[in-house]
Parts: structure tokens; sequence; C-alpha cells
């Protein structure tokens, strides 16, 4: 599953312009996930960017090298202009993506027209192989049902499908099984998020930095075998666990600047983090360097989107890996990895500092005996 991802993406210079934009269009959503982020609510926020701001800020996103854009919330599906805005972003050359709940808004009808506006891949998330796992962690009976429904309308329809796992405690032991269910449906990629204790996710829902440290061994292992991508979120370790099982296996020193994982086209063959290709706007227009770090730059309702990623100073802190501190600023992996600056934050306080996340000593300390 190893390839060149599409050039347009390898050249991208991530001081300028983002690998990815993730735009949350709204809050409101029917379900009471466990671990939401967004902590979302039952009804739309009246301070929501409306159509025109949302077509505006689309256009802003275009002029940005056209980087990947998603929809997300809350539930996007809330939202009845959700369609146009899909529509709006591809006829800007946009490839864009929906991340859906599975509630009854979720039919054929929203499928088909979602297909129609010409969405290029649809995200559900899928948190446990039964029912049992899944409703629970989505705090909503039946959503577990609701999601195996859609996914056999998306099959059907012929929509790219992408699996979102968040990893606890929770969940941590059904793993495999959930992976045969992504293949199943045959998915592009399974993005595996790494719990980030904001919102309503707890520091104890967190697996350990032991369990970290297995669970991407056994990706890379899953991933070899497999008929989709697998990525992570909140856990760019998994580039090092990349690098060095390359090293091992071809007997060469481990390249610590760069690598590809899978055939996915929409993937960077860098390093994306916290605001380093990546940015996240909020249902009222906040810029963050990502949705699991809740520290703003500003709003694009009074400065422009580019402005704000380009020239704001926790952007450019955030890209600068020799600001890092502890482990991760003198670990030989940071130019690829970095450690999750969203985790960094939710545990200290401080988006520099090290992630407590990660169990490697980088060869620096282990050379002074830290």
């Amino acid at each position: 599953m190893i390839n060149q991802p599409s050039e347009r993406f390898v050249a991208r210079d991530f001081q300028q312009n983002p690998f990815i934009v993730i735009w949350e269009v709204t809050r409101a959503c029917q379900l009471h996930c466990l671990h939401c982020r967004a902590e979302a609510q039952r009804h739309r926020d009246p301070r929501e960017l409306s159509t025109e701001e949302g077509r505006a800020l689309i256009r802003s996103v275009a002029e940005m090298d056209h980087p990947l854009l998603v929809f997300t919330g809350g539930d996007p599906l809330e939202r009845p202009d959700l369609f146009e805005f899909i529509q709006y972003g591809r006829s800007l050359g946009l490839q864009v993506s929906i991340t859906p709940s599975a509630t009854p808004k979720v039919t054929r009808e929203a499928i088909i027209a979602a297909k129609s506006a010409g969405l290029e891949r649809w995200a559900f998330s899928l948190d446990g192989s039964r029912a049992e796992i899944h409703d629970k962690f989505r705090g909503t009976k039946g959503s577990f049902d609701r999601t195996m429904a859609a996914l056999e309308i998306l099959v059907e329809q012929g929509i790219p499908i992408q699996i979102n796992t968040t990893v606890t405690r929770y969940n941590l032991g059904d793993l495999e099984q959930i992976a045969r269910v992504v293949e199943s449906y045959g998915a592009v990629l399974w993005s595996v998020f790494f719990l980030v204790p904001t919102g309503r996710a707890r520091t104890k829902d967190m697996v350990t930095a032991e369990e970290h440290e297995a669970v991407m061994n056994w990706l890379y292992e899953r991933a070899k075998n497999s008929t989709f991508d697998v990525k992570t979120t909140a856990a760019p370790h998994y580039r090092r666990i990349v690098i060095e099982h390359r090293a091992k296996e071809t007997g060469a020193a481990p390249a610590n600047r760069g690598f590809s994982i899978g055939k996915d086209p929409l993937r960077s063959g860098r390093g994306v983090n916290d605001g380093n290709g990546f940015v996240f706007i909020s249902h009222t227009g906040e810029v963050y360097p990502s949705g699991f770090l809740p520290v703003a730059a500003g709003n694009v309702r009074e400065q422009a989107l580019a402005d704000l990623y380009r020239e704001s100073p926790l952007f450019k802190a955030l890209r600068d890996t020799n600001q890092l501190k502890g482990k991760c600023g003198v670990c030989e992996f940071r130019n690829v990895c970095g450690g999750s600056r969203a985790r960094a934050y939710a545990l200290t306080g401080d988006y520099l500092e090290s992630d407590p996340s990660c169990a490697y000593v980088p060869q620096a300390l282990r050379a002074s005996g830290d």
C-alpha cells in the first residue's frame, strides 16, 4: 500500500497554504457522543456563518492553492445549504468531503443529493464493530444500524467511503474487528483518531502512551495487507513508526525527512500537524490550528483566512519545530512528527510542550542518559 501521493499536495508549502481545511458548518447534532469535541447541541446556533459568509469562506479556501475541504459539525446535514456548499466548492475546483452523523437525516435522497453536488468522499464514524460498543460510544441507540444501512447506500451509489474511528480504552480490544468492517464496505481510508481530552472527552478515556505505541505498530502491519489506506489523527508519531519499520525492512538507516503511505491520492506526502498544513474554522468563524486545539488565531469575519494561517503568531509558532519543548524539541523525528500539539495543550496547558502520549525516547536523551 505504498505509493506517491498527488504532486499537487506533495509540493505544497505549508508555510503559505494548508493541505486540508475543515469547516465546522454547525454544532447542531442529534447524537450524544461521549467524546464529542464540539460538545454538540440540539439546535443550530444563530451565530453560525450565513450562507453568503460560507460561500465567501469557500472562495478564500480555494484561493489558498485549493487544499482539501471537509464540511464537519456537529452534523453538517443539519444545514439545509450543505449541498449548495458542496456544489460551490466543486465549482471552484476543490475536492470536498463531508462527515455527517448517522441520524435519520442520512436518507437515500440526501446521499444522492450529495453525489449530484459532486461530493468527493463521505466519512462516517465507526467506534465499534457491533451496536453494543458503537451505540454506547455515540450515546444513541440505533446509531450503529443506521451507519450500516447508510454504508450500503454509499456502496450502491459508488461514493468513496472513509471510516473514522476514535481509539479509547472502550474499544481498544475491538480494533481488528472494526478493521474488518471497514474492509467489508470497500472503504478507501480508515482514519484512526487517538482521543484528545477536549470537549466532552475525558483524560481517563485515553489509552496509555505504551498502548498508543502498540496500536500504531499494529496499524502499520494491518495496513500492509489491507484494501484500505490508514491514516492517524492526533497521533503524528505514527510517521515515526512507519519510518522505523521501513528502515528495518530495507536495512537502511531511518530517513527522518519524508515519507508516503498508501495509494490514496487525497493524502499528504508530508507530515501534517495542528496548524502546520491543517486549519479548522468553527461554526462562528473562529480559526483554530485544529478542532482539538481550542486556541483561536482570529475570526474570518474580521480577518482573511490566508492572513490568519500565514501570519498569526499562533500558527507560525506551531510550524516552527525549533520552538518545541521537552523531548519533542530534541527528537530526531520532530520535523515529520512533532507530537500532537492538541494533546500537549490539553494535558499540559502549553501547545509547544512534549506530547505525553508518546513513549519514544529520542536519541539525544538516550545518549545523555536522561
